[in-house]
């Protein structure tokens, strides 16, 4: 928001900005190899995902909604995700086809909005949504600690489902603006 030509930053931006900020710590910290960085990391990614749930929090109850977090929210949650989904690829703990089924829905989720935009319409974040990000989040903590292979394949099976089904959800619910133009 501005307010006679200077940029304020509220309470809920100024969150996410912290999540922005705490990405590369996160990164810094999974490459670094000392006792118990891991744990660190994991302790860094719960505290950018907690930034998620505040800020929006903040902007719902103090009416903090802005173009800025509409935009750089969604962004940082992927990035922050992304980033660790990536790292557990490198280190053998997931399959790299999930994460681009991940990234896959992101992108058409995200284009579907970019249309709907165009066309004056605001798509809203979804219920099913939302339990993605949640469960994503949940598995993503839990693949830090040293788990059973089972657990990790229910924690990939639950990423999985959790993001296909937000994604056809999305899509079901909007089919109307991907409707080719005549």
């Amino acid at each position: 928001m501005f307010v006679k030509g200077v940029l304020v930053i509220n309470t809920a931006n100024k969150l996410t900005m912290a999540r922005v900020v705490l990405i590369p710590l996160f990164l810094i910290l999974l490459y670094l190899d000392f006792p118990h960085s891991r744990y660190i990391a994991m302790g860094v990614f719960i505290l950018a995902a907690l930034t998620d749930v505040a800020d929006g929090i903040v902007a719902r109850t103090r009416n903090q909604i802005t173009d800025f977090g509409k935009f750089m929210d969604p962004l940082a949650d992927k990035v922050l995700t992304f980033a660790a989904m990536l790292w557990f690829v490198e280190i053998g703990v997931m399959p790299a086809w999930l994460v681009l089924i991940v990234i896959i829905r992101e992108f058409m989720v995200t284009g579907m909005r970019l249309v709907a935009v165009a066309k004056g319409r605001v798509v809203d974040a979804a219920l099913s949504g939302k339990i993605k990000t949640v469960v994503t989040i949940i598995c993503l903590i839990a693949l830090f600690l040293p788990l059973k292979f089972w657990m990790i394949i229910v924690c990939w099976a639950l990423i999985g489902t959790t993001t296909i089904i937000s994604g056809v959800e999305y899509f079901v619910k909007n089919k109307d603006i991907m409707k080719l133009d005549k």
